[in-house]
């Protein structure tokens, strides 16, 4: 009996460390270091402007991930003016309330890149969206545009076909911006490759749907055995269907163009044969890496503009065979979770 009870005190004793590491272990420090980081933190976006459906889907994700966290998110809408946006960051800036990271979704190449080293200097984060800038931006979350166009290219190309005319025709945004700029880049690059095929119009529309139906009208008129377009952003691409639809061409000319991935913009109108192919963004997805990356720098304990980060969208040339009930995001149905 004496010999039971001292086995049993010795295993007793031999568990007492087991127990106090086991209930140490349950007590993960991540939430709090997680809570004491974030909470309070602000976070603003300024996007180009505020009434399109990038802006509205990146800030309806962006929103709900700060507000579960405990920071405070704002927006600031240029509505399409580099200098009401250069005066939005100005004012962030210099504000009482600074954010601790701006999100710019940059119009050009060199606009706001001063400013945005000021934000750095600051104390505040800087994370490019969409657009690339030359500026070294704490992060960039977007698009390689310059894969994009070789997605474009290789789409056009296929719709085209071998027994085309093999005429095909751009409508760019602008020679400013660097989607713009770095999409024709890759265009260029999938042209060379096809030798066979030519680009016979390539005019600006400046991110404007009536520009774009009107220089799609005169390339039709000019080239009316063209077979395929390429129109640089769906924003402006519902312009040139517009043309090739008056030109009652919609079964002659292939369209491609660029987008969000948004239901109406882009799913409804592959459905519906307006445009042939997409190559979408895909914002929910974006926004999920903008997050990570806004919750990775308020942790990291790195002073903004120490480092540089590229974070390229996974994306592919969509046509309408390829759809799915989850190759879209809606933002109706977004507006509407969030109002509740």
């Amino acid at each position: 009996m004496r010999l039971m009870l001292k086995l049993l005190a010795a295993a007793a004793a031999l568990s007492m460390p087991f127990l106090a590491v086991q209930a140490k272990a349950q007590e993960d420090p991540g939430p709090a270091a997680y809570a004491e980081a974030m909470k309070g933190k602000r976070v603003m976006l300024v996007p180009m402007a505020m009434g399109f459906d990038l802006a509205q889907g990146w800030a309806s994700y962006i929103k709900k991930e700060v507000d579960a966290f405990g920071g405070t998110f704002e927006t600031r809408d240029p509505n399409w003016s580099v200098e009401a946006g250069a005066q939005a960051i100005t004012e962030a800036i210099s504000s009482e309330t600074r954010p601790d990271v701006l999100i710019v979704h940059s119009p050009d190449l060199n606009s706001y890149a001063r400013l945005l080293k000021k934000a750095q200097a600051a104390g505040t984060y800087v994370i490019l969206i969409d657009n690339p800038a030359n500026f070294a931006a704490d992060a960039f979350v977007g698009s390689d545009w310059d894969r994009l166009g070789q997605l474009e290219a290789e789409a056009v190309i296929k719709g085209c076909g071998p027994n085309s005319s093999k005429k095909i025709g751009l409508v760019q945004g602008d020679q400013v911006n660097a989607s713009s700029l770095y999409q024709y880049a890759g265009i260029m690059k999938v042209m060379a490759k096809n030798p066979d095929f030519q680009i016979v119009a390539k005019p600006d529309s400046n991110w404007d749907a009536t520009t774009s139906r009107n220089v799609t009208t005169t390339m039709l008129q000019q080239n009316p055995d063209i077979c395929g377009i390429i129109d640089f952003w769906d924003g402006d691409a519902v312009g040139a269907a517009a043309a090739i639809r008056d030109a009652k061409m919609q079964d002659k000319v292939f369209l491609v163009t660029t987008g969000g991935g948004e239901k109406t913009a882009d799913c409804d109108k592959l459905e519906d044969g307006t445009y042939g192919a997409v190559v979408m963004t895909e914002l929910h997805q974006q926004s999920r890496d903008i997050n990570a990356i806004i919750k990775f720098l308020l942790q990291s304990g790195q002073a903004p503009g120490t480092s540089k980060t590229y974070i390229y969208t996974l994306e592919k040339a969509t046509t309408k065979a390829d759809l799915t009930p989850n190759s879209c995001w809606d933002l109706k149905a977004l507006q509407a979770a969030a109002a509740q």
